[in-house]
């Protein structure tokens, strides 16, 4: 089977130029017009996931007409789960769905039948816009217009899945700092120096915790046990601040985690982790206190369990946004930053108070 136009035009989006332009040289004048309407737009766009591949019908016509008219195409598109109804200007007016088409009177008109609270998406929208769209809606399929309604194409859901996927791939990679074009198979070369950039900058930021360690090098002499317990204050801080994180990130991703319920949902991290800590910090206490029978190292690891627990929380709720703001990927930079905040906080407060209570 042969490959849809969209489809075409995401292959030849990859290739360069010099190669485009001979695959439209040896494509009949109607192909090559409708393929280089879709190269017209940006890849991530409505435009450019969309398929020109639409059978439209006049409102004025009869279903017994549109049935005829259907029976003389070889092929009905893919995902045809409507007819869009089109003027004579090619402006959409409605879309005829092929339910009704199957089981109303032939003679009836298709402005009798058509449903004119259409859902439009239009050229210029952003690929992930427009998968929330038909996530909101159960879409299959809807049409794409200009700004006075021409009717462009149509997207369909075998493209908008195409967009989860790699979305979800872009999120997946990015919380391991790896580019979502890294290759199991690239050559050893390639793959290292991609990876070397973020080794880089988590090597930087590791450096600023150890910096913070070096600090309260005397309380750490002085009461050995610092040293054992500091881990586990800064693990626990980047495991809720990365929970937090994720579910940001989705958030935004689904569209759900938007300007206007950003401080709402940090509050409500920020109480989340508050109410952890307080629990956690009780068992963390306990058990320091059973190990070194030292009841002061048990309430200093438990008020920094809690101070870090909150911090992480909010961080892990406000960065997103923050990176958003700097033009910065919150899916790539998210965890490295986290991580260096839940380091540098978790250490500085348990130590620092260890250094006062032990002073």
């Amino acid at each position: 089977a042969g490959l849809d136009l969209d489809d075409i035009a995401d292959l030849l989006q990859q290739l360069p130029d010099q190669i485009i332009q001979e695959v439209l040289r040896s494509m009949d004048s109607q192909n090559r017009h409708r393929l280089e309407q879709v190269l017209s737009y940006p890849e991530d766009t409505a435009g450019g996931l969309m398929n020109i591949d639409t059978i439209t019908v006049r409102p004025d016509i009869t279903i017994d007409v549109v049935l005829r008219y259907l029976r003389l195409h070889p092929k009905i598109p893919d995902m045809t789960d409507n007819l869009p109804v089109v003027n004579r200007k090619d402006e959409l007016v409605g879309i005829l769905p092929i339910s009704k088409i199957l089981v109303s009177d032939p003679s009836s008109s298709v402005r009798e039948l058509m449903n004119t609270d259409v859902i439009t998406i239009t050229a210029e929208m952003p690929e992930l816009e427009v998968a929330q769209l038909f996530e909101r809606h159960d879409l299959v399929s809807a049409p794409v217009v200009d700004n006075n309604r021409v009717l462009l194409g149509r997207i369909t859901i075998d493209d908008v899945v195409d967009v989860i996927r790699e979305e979800a791939e872009h999120s997946f990679m990015g919380m391991a700092g790896l580019d979502e074009d890294e290759d199991t198979f690239a050559p050893i070369w390639k793959t290292t120096k991609r990876r070397s950039v973020w080794l880089f900058i988590n090597l930087l930021t590791a450096f600023m915790a150890s910096y913070v360690i070096g600090l309260f090098e005397a309380a750490i002499d002085k009461v050995v046990a610092l040293a054992i317990l500091m881990p586990i204050v800064a693990s626990m801080g980047g495991v809720a601040g990365s929970q937090t994180l994720t579910l940001m990130i989705r958030g935004i991703a689904l569209g759900h985690v938007a300007g206007a319920n950003t401080r709402w949902l940090i509050r409500r991290e920020a109480i989340v982790g508050l109410i952890s800590g307080l629990v956690w910090a009780v068992v963390v206490a306990a058990v320091a206190i059973w190990w070194f029978n030292d009841k002061t190292i048990g309430i200093v690891i438990a008020l920094a369990v809690v101070i870090n627990l909150v911090v992480a929380a909010i961080a892990g709720a406000s960065l997103p946004s923050i990176l958003r703001t700097f033009g910065v990927d919150p899916a790539i930079a998210g965890s490295v930053v986290l991580t260096t905040i839940t380091d540098i906080v978790g250490f500085m407060a348990f130590l620092g108070l260890a250094t006062l209570f032990y002073a």
